[in-house]
């Protein structure tokens, strides 16, 4: 209300919507520590998305969070993909990557190794750091 200058109705009628756009309408009541891990990520997705940024920056989204509430989280990020919300993600979730990446920069050494649409970096990637990455992750 502070920072954007917007009445207590239409701040609240934002928080909502954008609870609703991460499945968590039923939850407005709730407080922090009554939410899961995933719960609360997608809660600081929706907080992110109230400033309405032009770029919505993410470091690791989904770690420190078991597979169903990462897939949660993972979903929210790909409908927000899919609406046109531009984010920078930082993960090593690569089935996160393959569903909301257009663009993957690959880093080894604080330096950014090489980068290129999704698709070609993982069928065919040039960097021997991007290759030994997707080989030892695809062997477990």
């Amino acid at each position: 209300m502070h920072v954007l200058g917007k009445s207590r109705d239409e701040a609240i009628g934002e928080a909502e919507r954008l609870l609703e756009k991460v499945g968590l309408l039923h939850k407005k009541n709730a407080f922090a520590h009554q939410l899961s891990g995933g719960q609360q990520q997608r809660v600081a997705i929706a907080r992110a998305l109230a400033m309405t940024p032009d770029v919505l920056l993410l470091d690791e989204p989904t770690s420190a969070l078991d597979p169903l509430m990462a897939s949660d989280v993972m979903a929210v990020l790909s409908d927000l993909a899919k609406g046109g919300q531009t984010m920078v993600v930082v993960t090593h979730q690569l089935g996160l990557v393959r569903a909301v990446a257009h663009t993957v920069h690959v880093f080894a050494d604080g330096r950014r190794a090489e980068h290129g649409p999704t698709e070609q970096m993982f069928r065919d990637p040039k960097h021997e750091t991007t290759r030994a990455f997707l080989k030892k992750l695809a062997h477990g």
